[in-house]
């Protein structure tokens, strides 16, 4: 019984470890991308919009996990700073399709440019075996995003 503990808290332990770890290079990489003033979720709807392409404000809701509402007033404030603007529906003209601005691009690269020096410096840093481990990982942690 004392073995089934001790293995419990280890796995406790080990999770507690590897949230405190990935939370820790999530910040860090949103601090290397800040200045720009932009919330966690205008960040993420720019981030959508960049990958889907033109999108109404329920699909990316849905993909957000977030209530229409809600998108509706992150959508109006990314409006507010040029960064995405409205489009008719090619097919349904009752459907207002949003999508990034020149500057909502622009700025999605920088930021993207800027966490990306950031992670080749730092990765530069660690010795080659840390490398190895380091990306050896990443397969498994993108199966773990996807489940």
């Amino acid at each position: 019984m004392a073995k089934i503990a001790e293995a419990s808290d280890s796995a406790e332990a080990s999770v507690e470890e590897f949230l405190q770890a990935t939370a820790q290079l999530l910040r860090r990489l949103r601090a290397e991308a800040s200045g720009d003033n932009l919330t966690w979720s205008q960040s993420a709807v720019l981030s959508q919009l960049e990958k889907l392409g033109p999108a109404t404000t329920a699909d990316l809701a849905r993909t957000e996990s977030v209530k229409p509402q809600s998108m509706s007033a992150t959508l109006s404030a990314l409006e507010e700073q040029g960064l995405v603007q409205r489009r008719q529906h090619p097919s349904d003209g009752r459907q207002i399709l949003f999508a990034l601005t020149r500057a909502g691009i622009a700025l999605r690269k920088a930021r993207t440019l800027l966490k990306r020096t950031w992670l080749s410096s730092a990765l530069a840093q660690l010795t080659q075996s840390e490398l190895r481990t380091l990306l050896a990982a990443a397969e498994p942690m993108k199966k773990l995003a996807d489940s």
